[in-house]
């Protein structure tokens, strides 16, 4: 393995979070929390956190494809650049307070881990892109939950952040 290999690689598996033997996925979600946190501190509006979801999703195409590939299997637990790559859409249209955060983590690892329908069905997309996208719809549906959040009382603690 080349030195560029490698670099993508410490990326794709989290840097290093991925590597974690119990629960690979979870630990590489932990990166959700200080990319939401910092999407709400630079107070980036809907649009920019799209973007730098969609920057984030195409990279993570060949990243992920990069990861497999090297650790000869199809869909690697320690590859969590998917995960990663999650959570600026789950907080795309939501404010980023800790209950957010802890909510958006929450749910997002139930969808993710569950994966009920459609999401499975986008896992047997090729390469990289099957890796990358069922993880884009976990998040899509985690994000949902969190627009529905302020039904549910949730907003009197926003001065948490």
């Amino acid at each position: 393995m080349n030195i560029r290999e490698r670099i993508i690689l410490f990326a794709a598996e989290g840097f290093g979070l991925g590597m974690i033997p119990v629960a690979p996925g979870t630990f590489g979600s932990l990166w959700g929390i200080p990319i939401g946190w910092s999407l709400g501190y630079f107070e980036l509006g809907p649009i920019p956190r799209i973007f730098i979801w969609l920057i984030m999703f195409v990279v993570g195409i060949p990243i992920c494809a990069t990861g497999a590939r090297l650790r000869n299997k199809k869909d690697p637990g320690s590859v969590v650049w998917d995960e990663m790559t999650a959570f600026p859409l789950v907080f795309a249209l939501t404010p980023v307070t800790l209950p957010y955060l802890i909510a958006g983590f929450l749910f997002f690892r139930f969808f993710d881990v569950l994966k009920p329908w459609p999401i499975k069905t986008f896992e047997k997309l090729p390469g990289g892109l099957g890796i990358m996208v069922d993880d884009q719809i976990a998040a899509l549906m985690a994000a949902g939950c969190l627009l529905l959040l302020p039904l549910t009382g949730i907003e009197q603690f926003q001065g948490w952040d």
